[in-house]
């Protein structure tokens, strides 16, 4: 078992790491839309989603795998009406079509529209 850390994405808010690398997979934890350069948070589910696929394939990239690999994700929205404008977004980078799950969630981290954690294939 080995921890995935880059720069190119938010570092961990709390007591937990990136990612972490087993056998032959990759677990990446929940990526808010935080820019990891400016700690900034972009408006909008468009910009938010965008950012959090960003940060995702920054950790799989770090981990020596790609989204073309991402096997399962889990989704959550602030606001299940932006499942659609998510999906649009979503669908740029999640190519293969891994199995998903998408929920509405009471309150995300930092306020934030919407989050995204992975498990890959390496």
């Amino acid at each position: 078992m080995s921890v995935i850390s880059t720069e190119k994405a938010p570092a961990a808010i709390g007591p937990y790491s990136q990612a972490i690398k087993v056998g032959n997979f990759v677990f990446a934890s929940g990526q808010i839309p935080v820019d990891p350069a400016t700690g900034t948070v972009p408006e909008g589910i468009a910009a938010q989603a965008e950012q959090s696929c960003k940060n995702v394939k920054a950790i799989m990239e770090a981990a020596g795998t790609d989204l073309e690999h991402v096997v399962k994700t889990t989704c959550f929205l602030a606001d299940i009406k932006d499942f659609a404008a998510f999906n649009e977004v979503y669908g740029k980078y999640f190519t293969g079509n891994p199995a998903r799950s998408c929920v509405a969630v009471k309150d995300i981290p930092k306020g934030v529209l919407c989050e995204i954690e992975a498990i890959a294939a390496l």
